[in-house]
């Protein structure tokens, strides 16, 4: 049995100029977060979608001009469709190019996926709330997550939480510094 022969990777090399492609390809490029959902509800799964959008929405994308924060999703007739979700215009597409802004967009799962989802929504009475929208191997991905929403006193118990940790990494932060001051 022969060996095999090293990858030539040399910068004229086909094969390495492949492989650079492969690996920028499978980069993930943010594009927005809806940081007013991980505040307003307890998030009890997430699932990575695809999303139906016309070109002139993938260029006000790569622009970054979207917003996620007043948005849903909901299942209508065993499709899911998220609405609220801001895609301003892009500039340079007029008349027939251009797009609503917020006009619904289909969100693109498998069936056994939202038939899963539509059950546990009805029956538990949870929400489909995007999360995040990326850009993933040159398509749009949006995070959606499944969430119960929170009531005030639960929000503010979380946040009473969160600002009690801090502290207590604060405090044991000041004493390494103080214990090693006087070692």
């Amino acid at each position: 049995m022969t060996p095999k022969k090293p990858v030539p990777t040399t910068r004229g090399s086909s094969r390495s100029n492949r492989q650079v492609r492969d690996s920028d390809q499978h980069a993930i490029k943010h594009i927005a977060d809806n940081r007013k959902a991980r505040h307003d509800y307890d998030i009890i799964e997430s699932l990575e979608c695809g999303i139906v959008l016309q070109g002139s929405e993938v260029k006000s994308l790569r622009a970054g001009r979207t917003s996620l924060r007043e948005s849903f999703a909901r299942i209508d007739n065993g499709e899911v469709w998220v609405y609220g979700i801001h895609i301003a215009p892009y500039d340079f597409a007029h008349g027939f190019g251009g797009h609503d802004p917020d006009r619904p967009k289909k969100l693109l799962l498998h069936r056994y996926q939202i038939d899963r989802l539509a059950g546990l929504t009805q029956q538990r009475s949870l929400t489909l709330v995007p999360l995040s929208m990326y850009f993933k191997s040159g398509t749009v991905k949006l995070e959606l997550a499944l969430a119960r929403g929170r009531k005030l006193y639960d929000v503010r118990r979380v946040v009473a939480e969160r600002e009690a940790a801090r502290e207590a990494r604060r405090e044991i932060a000041n004493a390494m510094k103080r214990s090693a001051r006087y070692s």
